[in-house]
């Protein structure tokens, strides 16, 4: 009986000329935008330069600042109100402010002022922005003291500090995205379509003739689940071909790995989608719910932001989200090339909300005989 079923719902799905396409061209075309657009690396900062020493050194720290490659001078101002009314337009990101007798200061009582006022209507750019800008200005102090001070330099002990970055050397926040939006591409493709299946069965009555026959729940159910399980291995194939393609980056771990945790995933969002297919009326309702849902998932998973950041009763909730422990599985295999071993509590979470989901899919069809 199974196979019968499974011929209906593959010839159901390849008989839609969209959803085959979609399927193939989705991973292509998303891996190739989206990690250019889904990027908190804060760049191209407009800097206001009111500078009123003129010096040769305070003309050597702003080309030190250039030169950083994240700064661009948006202006020089001969005040520090014209430069902030910069800043209100929206011209200019930071303020920089040199005083008066910048260089005579350094030369000769060893210490210098300078001022930073941020733009933090988005914290993100403001904060990263002007901590960029004090740690190059603290770079430059250190070559100021070690070139043209050597004395002083000589006579005050200094701390060389040398980060060491582990796993993702350059700082490349693509190689923190991609993992993630390969598991964004597996949730809307199989937990999207598995929605509208039974409700558009049951807006077109078919659903009734199913009703009828012998067929039992948990059969029809996996019937249903199987083709977004095959669907979703090829996403997750096309995913990971189309990260080497577009950014050369291939995964540290190993691929089978992926394909097992991507087999669990695939059976929990799947079966979730089903729930949500189950208890809606009609397929505008399903879509509402589902996109809730899903929302819900994405900020609960850690997705742009740490998991940990979030308040210790939303982590609770967060933990119920199995698009956290997929994300968190792709990026340690992608990145650390983490082992099962190192990630057997992953595992485990997933099978189970997977088994509670599929679970609640078989109980909560209703089917009369």
């Amino acid at each position: 009986m199974l196979r019968y079923l499974l011929e209906k719902e593959f010839k159901q799905f390849l008989r839609n000329s969209f959803l085959p396409k979609m399927v193939i061209a989705l991973p292509f075309v998303a891996l190739a935008v989206f990690p250019l657009i889904a990027n908190m690396d804060v760049k191209n900062i407009s800097l206001a330069v009111v500078d009123n020493d003129l010096s040769q050194i305070s003309r050597q720290m702003q080309e030190k600042i250039v030169s950083s490659g994240n700064f661009h001078i948006s202006g020089y101002f001969d005040n520090t109100e014209a430069a902030m009314k910069s800043i209100e337009r929206g011209s200019s990101d930071i303020l920089l402010e040199i005083p008066q007798k910048f260089q005579q200061s350094l030369l000769r009582e060893n210490r210098g002022n300078v001022m930073i006022s941020a733009n933090t209507v988005n914290v993100m750019k403001g904060g990263l922005g002007s901590a960029y800008l004090t740690n190059i200005i603290a770079d430059f102090n250190g070559d100021l003291i070690a070139k043209q001070l050597p004395e002083t330099a000589n006579a005050k002990p200094a701390i060389e500090v040398r980060p060491l970055f582990r796993f993702n050397p350059n700082l490349n926040y693509r190689a923190f995205m991609i993992p993630a939006l390969v598991a964004m591409m597996l949730i809307l493709i199989c937990g999207f379509l598995p929605t509208l299946n039974i409700v558009s069965e049951k807006e077109k009555g078919t659903i009734e003739q199913m009703n009828v026959t012998p067929v039992s729940k948990h059969t029809l159910i996996i019937s249903k689940l199987i083709p977004y399980w095959v669907a979703g291995f090829v996403v997750t194939t096309l995913g990971m071909l189309s990260a080497f393609l577009f950014y050369g980056m291939l995964p540290r771990g190993s691929i089978l790995l992926i394909y097992l945790f991507a087999m669990v995933f695939i059976l929990c969002i799947s079966g979730f989608g089903l729930i949500v297919s189950n208890h809606a009326n009609n397929i505008q309702q399903a879509i509402f719910i589902m996109f809730f849902f899903v929302v819900t998932m994405i900020y609960l998973s850690g997705l742009f932001t740490p998991f940990r950041n979030m308040p210790e009763w939303m982590q609770l909730i967060g933990n119920a989200s199995p698009l956290k422990y997929f994300i968190q599985s792709l990026r340690m295999i992608y990145l650390k090339g983490a082992t099962f071993m190192d990630m057997q509590r992953l595992f485990y979470s997933l099978c189970a909300l997977t088994l509670f989901f599929n679970s609640w899919a078989i109980l909560s069809y209703r089917k009369k005989s």
